[in-house]
């Protein structure tokens, strides 16, 4: 997350503000479904401005007209148009709140219309990204982005636009007006305000440089509380609590540092502008006075009114610096939802899709447009022939290289075989590519050179999420999801029946706990099933692979994270789902490949030694000696 809050500083490395006006176009794109409430909202940003202009000059008319001549001439006063002017006024201020009502209430609606449909296409762009770049970016990284990049593209919405048009209409209305009160008054307010913007622009960009330290100071220190919190264990085992805290006071030292260097610049402009604001106040009140004491150029009226415009006019200015400074770190945000959604799609030029079909006694496949159980690869061929291939679970690799990137190589020359029904496991160290196998089966990546065919096909020609589809995987890290027990195993096949789910639970070996949980199968997880065991967990996992009835799993560590006992239970859960069916398994645990039809060794991306338990044991090679390694630490 910290990380792409930097990448997202509306700063530069001087300190100088930058706007992502291309962010800003593709938000007005968004806001452009919403032109006439904009529209309504703009009229009244209008309205309540020149209710606030009208109220101002309006005062030299009612000290003019129905003050001074009584001050000034003793003339008997006019209660009845005094009690008008006010009514008259009153009204004007009274269109003024309805006006800023409404405006609220309508930019409020059109704002979150905004961001519900960014946070919908953002969302269901991620869903479209590739593995790789979930591998490459962070769960914080992403999730920033929904959090406080949208919350700041809100504020953007419902309060700086508006604040922003509102300050501009009203600053440019106000000098109208200002013109035409008085024009040497207005060039003394335009003079004043003019040094007075120079200045506090020398103070921002100060208080930007130390805003950037700031940020990157603040991201090293998170990155580093993070670090620490989760080797916590580590910490104390070594006894380094001492240095870890005299290293954590460094890296605050330097954030304190930076952030009392921003926020001194930063605190001390709002001050030093208002108490400016007053001085000008008091410039104006005095040549207005004089002007109007002295050659009797403006009446008292002309002078309050003006002085009552000059708030009018400074204000907004003051706002709008303010504003300006949200606008831009909103934009920023919006920068980086924007670069989520350009991030390229996974790429599926797959045409073989898996029908539903009927096979008959002589081994003639017929589609069929309702579940029948049973599945085949339908192929269209370019003169129009379309033909169908059993869904067998037949597996091959052909000199297959790969590479996370072109200049890493991790997978050389991989060919191998898997028959439907058969067993095959894959060991080795820690990195010798066993996952990575498993990833291009499931076309999580593509291969750099070779091929590998499914049933006979080239897996580049079926559509990925129809071969994902055919494929069932158990990993070591079991995710759950907020819902009940029969949600989360349903999950592996959203139109399956209770009963099927409970099938696969029996199957799994899963039914037993989950019938003596508080609501049974009724029973909300939460918190990713932290109530329950690691090995219940597993279970729930295996169930939902089970109720998808694939015909090749992939098992990858599946329970090298759980107690001994506990592998028991699951590997009765797992050598029940894995009956009948094509299965590759990564084990830790060399023990739970024993009763696999191949076992191939793998060392740094390479098929060193293939063959079955006992032949590889009579060999005395690599996996003689992980064998015999494993058993000793057992």
């Amino acid at each position: 997350m910290n990380r792409g809050k930097r990448q997202g500083t509306p700063y530069d490395e001087k300190g100088k503000m930058k706007i992502d006006w291309g962010s800003f176009k593709r938000v007005l794109k968004y806001l452009s479904a919403y032109k006439l409430r904009l529209f309504v909202v703009a009229l009244c940003i209008l309205v309540n401005a020149i209710a606030g202009v009208i109220g101002s000059m309006y005062l030299k008319t009612i000290i003019d007209g129905f003050i001074t001549p009584v001050l000034k001439d003793n003339m008997p006063a006019d209660l009845a148009g005094l009690t008008g002017a006010i009514l008259f006024l009153g009204a004007v201020y009274l269109c003024g709140v309805v006006a800023t009502f409404f405006q609220n209430r309508i930019m409020v609606t059109a704002s979150q219309g905004v961001l519900k449909r960014v946070r919908d296409d953002l969302f269901s762009h991620m869903q479209t990204l590739p593995i790789k770049y979930f591998d490459t970016h962070t769960y914080g990284d992403v999730m920033s982005r929904y959090t406080s990049d949208t919350d700041t593209l809100e504020q953007m919405l419902t309060q700086t636009l508006p604040e922003v048009l509102s300050s501009i209409i009203k600053i440019t209305s106000t000098l109208v007006a200002m013109f035409i009160v008085s024009v040497p008054l207005t060039f003394v307010i335009l003079t004043t305000v003019t040094l007075v913007m120079i200045f506090s622009r020398r103070i921002a960009g100060k208080s930007g440089r130390h805003f950037v330290g700031q940020q990157k100071a603040l991201g090293d220190l998170n990155g580093y509380i993070e670090e620490t919190v989760s080797g916590q264990k580590v910490v104390k085992v070594f006894n380094h609590e001492e240095a870890t805290t005299d290293e954590f006071r460094r890296r605050n030292d330097f954030l304190c540092r930076e952030a009392t260097n921003a926020h001194k610049y930063a605190n001390i402009l709002m001050p030093i502008m208002g108490n400016l604001g007053h001085l000008q106040y008091v410039i104006l009140a005095v040549v207005g006075g004089a002007l109007a004491v002295g050659p009797g150029w403006l009446t008292l009226g002309a002078v309050a009114s003006f002085l009552q415009l000059s708030k009018s006019f400074t204000m907004p200015i003051n706002q709008l610096s303010g504003q300006i400074n949200a606008f831009i770190m909103a934009l920023a945000g919006a920068g980086r939802i924007f670069e989520l959604m350009d991030e390229e799609s996974e790429h599926d030029d797959g045409y073989v899709t898996l029908a539903n079909v009927n096979i008959d006694e002589n081994g003639v496949i017929t589609e069929s447009d309702t579940k029948t159980g049973k599945w085949a690869w339908r192929h269209p061929h370019g003169t129009g022939e379309v033909t169908y291939t059993p869904l067998c679970g037949k597996v091959e690799f052909f000199d297959v290289d790969f590479g996370y990137n072109e200049e890493k190589i991790v997978l050389h020359n991989i060919s191998m075989y898997a028959k439907p029904g058969q067993k095959v496991a894959f060991v080795g160290a820690t990195g010798a590519g066993k996952t990575t196998i498993t990833n291009l089966i499931n076309r999580f990546y593509d291969i750099a050179d070779g091929k590998i065919r499914y049933d006979g096909i080239n897996i580049n020609k079926i559509r990925k999420s129809d071969l994902r589809r055919s494929l069932g995987m158990v990993l070591q890290d079991v995710n759950l999801f907020t819902g009940t027990v029969m949600d989360n195993i349903r999950y592996g096949r959203l139109d399956a029946t209770d009963g099927e789910c409970i099938a696969a639970a029996k199957l799994s070996g899963a039914d037993g706990f989950i019938r003596m949980l508080p609501e049974g199968y009724s029973t909300v997880i939460s918190g990713d099933g932290s109530d329950l065991s690691q090995g219940q967990r597993q279970l729930l996992s295996i169930a939902r692979a089970a109720v998808a009835d694939p015909p090749v799993m992939i098992l990858d560590e599946a329970t090298s994270s759980i107690d001994t006992r506990t592998e028991m239970i699951v590997q009765r859960g797992m050598d029940a789902l894995m009956k009948g069916r094509t299965v590759f398994v990564i084990a830790h645990r060399l023990s739970t490949v024993k009763n696999s039809d191949v076992i191939m060794v793998l060392d740094h991306g390479v098929i060193i030694e293939r063959g079955d338990h006992e032949s590889l044991i009579a060999q005395k090679g690599q996996y003689y000696q992980l064998y015999t390694g494993a058993f000793e630490l057992e």
